[in-house]
């Protein structure tokens, strides 16, 4: 049986949000490399998925590592780091998925780090653009 590592990775990589959704918990947790504070609960961070998806060009994981780590809500937990590579208007996007999962095996926290700096920038240009178009985010 595949692991929720390999699930999520299979579902992003097909671009398919409902095999994405089942794998989170209801109050899962995404710290974005854009934003101070967490994009929380499932229903906001399938809609930041959405626009993701949207937004990222020849996106690809080329590598993962698993372990376990200290999660933002204090404590350890089973993680998996996957790595990745994409294309933002043009930016070349070079980045980690790091995944913590919860007793069931459900993803609990979720933190994108991404690099260059001008990638970074054009990322969240673009999501912000996608959020606001989605209604889920007002215009700033």
């Amino acid at each position: 049986m595949a692991t929720t590592a390999e699930r999520f990775k299979a579902a992003v990589e097909a671009r398919e949000l409902d095999g994405v959704a089942e794998l989170f918990t209801e109050d899962v947790r995404l710290y974005s490399p854009v934003k101070f504070t967490p994009f929380e609960g499932r229903p906001m961070v399938l809609g930041l998925f959405g626009v993701l998806l949207r937004t990222f060009e020849d996106f690809r994981y080329v590598g993962e590592l698993a372990g376990r780590a200290e999660t933002a809500a204090g404590g350890a937990a089973d993680s998996e780091i996957l790595i990745f590579r994409a294309t933002v208007n043009g930016k070349q996007i070079h980045g980690i998925d790091l995944l913590q999962f919860d007793e069931a095996g459900r993803i609990k926290e979720f933190t994108v780090m991404v690099r260059p700096q001008s990638a970074v920038q054009a990322l969240g240009e673009a999501v912000l653009a996608g959020l606001v178009a989605d209604g889920l985010v007002p215009q700033p």
